[in-house]
This record gives C-alpha cells, structure tokens and sequence, in this order.
C-alpha cells in the first residue's frame, strides 16, 4: 500500500514502490500571490514542511505550472533538484530541465530501488467548467500501476466527474484516490467549480471504486469553500466515512 503525506495544499509525498513521489510543491509563507489580470490567491497557512525536511525526492508530480497554489517559488527551486518532474506539455517547455511533459493517457516507466518498475500515466483534468481551457491552461492528473502494487490515482485540480468516469473505465478500481478537492471557486469563473467540492469527491470514490480516499487541496488557500467538516459530511452522508483518510 502506498503512503501518503498531505503537507498542506495540493503538496504530497507518495511512497510507492520504493519510490518517492512529490505532488504541486508548495511551501511559501501565507500571503497574497498574484495570478494575472489583477487576480491574486491568498495563501493562508504554512505548508507542513519545508523543502530541506523532505529528504529525497525522485520525481514531482506536477499538475500544471501556471498557478501558484500549485507550484510556488520555493516549489519551482526545488525543481531542479530532482531527477525527474513529470508535467503537462506546455509546462514541460516553460519549465525545461527535468521536465518531461506527458499529454492525457501518456505513460512512463520509473525504475525502482528493488529493479522493478512504476508506472506514471497521465490522467486527463479539467480545472474548471466546460471551454476554460484557454484561460486556465493544461492540467493533468496521475495514475500510479505496477504489477505487484495496488493503483494509486492523483487527480490534481480536476473538476469532471465524467473525467473521472473515464479514468475508472480504463484503472478502476483503484486501491488509493489523493483527490484535490475544497470546491476552489474564483471570481474569473465567476464561482464556478475549479476543483471537486465534497459531495462530487465522494461520488468520485464510489466511480473509482477506491478503498481509501486521501483529500488534499482542501485547505491554507481562501479561495476553497469547503474543508475538512465538509468532507467528513459528505463522506458520511455517502456512506463512505471509513474510507476517508485525512490527516
């Protein structure tokens, strides 16, 4: 089973495999960052870590590169550091070193410590409504396989139940669903949904058939709507509260 440390945001540390797997690093201090066209996210909590305290890192996991809610300053100097950053095309070229870019249902294998291999397939998302697309950029999600491991998805800041569907369709069921949920809503899209809120992310485990559910991007930034009781609600109403895993 994989492990999975929620660090505050959409920053997690998967150990799977042997491997050890970064999501959207962030550990900026709280605080307002701008985001273009006189828009700005407030952070408002410190992420649990710091870069120094993470120790090794094989690969990050990053969504997208164009918010900082997912990749913030502290994120983008370790970047660097680690061997591989496994992103959205377009990321891949505004990023370059490690960077490699996969588009939706890319794979590539990492080797692990024991010789065997992981499995990282990009998974499809879409951070917001329908047609945001070209205000929001590319976003992508992660889905963890290997033969003797049971599968892990990472959906990043999707917002499609249907994507989700998809995913299931071609993964399901998966063992662990990290699921960036908090129902993240801006005045650019007029308080549309850019991420889950609670009740879809439960209705997403029950299409995934996951065992256990681990919520992150649900807190430390002002532009999520729902937290932590709003999950355990959800869950519960769904029947589902022995499968969510929060920290």
């Amino acid at each position: 089973m994989a492990t999975i440390r929620v660090f505050g945001g959409p920053t997690t540390l998967i150990e799977f495999g042997g491997l050890r797997l970064l999501t959207d690093p962030t550990f900026d201090g709280p605080g307002d960052y701008p985001t273009g066209g006189g828009y700005a996210l407030t952070k408002t909590a410190p992420s649990a870590t710091t870069p120094a305290d993470l120790g090794p890192v094989d690969a990050v996991l990053l969504s997208h590169d164009e918010h900082p809610d997912n990749l913030d300053a502290s994120g983008r100097a370790l970047l660097p550091t680690v061997p591989l950053v496994l992103t959205t095309t377009s990321g891949a070229e505004r990023l370059g070193g490690t960077a490699r870019g996969l588009a939706p249902w890319d794979s590539v294998e990492l080797t692990r410590p024991d010789g065997g291999t992981v499995t990282v397939t990009a998974a499809p998302a879409l951070h917001g409504p329908e047609g945001c697309e070209p205000v929001i950029g590319q976003v992508i999600g992660f889905v963890l396989t290997a033969p003797d491991l049971p599968t892990v998805y990472v959906s990043g800041d999707n917002a499609s139940l249907p994507l989700v569907k998809e995913i299931a369709d071609r993964f399901g069921p998966v063992d662990t669903a990290v699921l960036f949920a908090g129902a993240a809503r801006t005045r650019r899209f007029d308080g549309a949904l850019l991420t889950l809120d609670s009740a879809q992310a439960a209705e997403a485990a029950v299409l995934l058939g996951a065992r256990r559910v681990v919520p992150a991007h649900f807190d430390s930034w002002g532009h999520f709507t729902e937290g932590r009781e709003a999950l355990e609600a959800a869950f519960a109403a769904a029947g589902l509260r022995d499968r969510l895993e929060l920290s």
